[in-house]
């Protein structure tokens, strides 16, 4: 009973979502669109990210993920699922 209570209280985290610093490993794609290319830039489920810049108006953000960084337009980011990592 306690498991489901936990498992209804957890929301979807979207790549989108993070801020500055905040690390996170990758989960699944949301959309089928962009899943090929994102795959291409090294996003695999399972892979680690971390957030490094945020532009001023919110787009694009700095990803480090495969061992180099990354820039992703916020659009592309919110079909990216995530686990935050503590």
């Amino acid at each position: 009973m306690v498991s489901f209570v936990l498992m209804q209280n957890k929301r979807k985290v979207l790549l989108s979502d993070l801020k500055i610093g905040q690390k996170a490993v990758i989960k699944k794609f949301t959309s089928e669109d962009i899943f090929l290319k994102l795959m291409e830039m090294g996003c695999l489920p399972g892979e680690e990210i971390e957030i490094l810049k945020i532009a001023p108006l919110h787009d694009p953000i700095s990803i480090f993920v495969a061992g180099y960084t990354l820039s992703l337009r916020i659009e592309e980011a919110k079909y990216i699922e995530v686990d935050l990592i503590p």
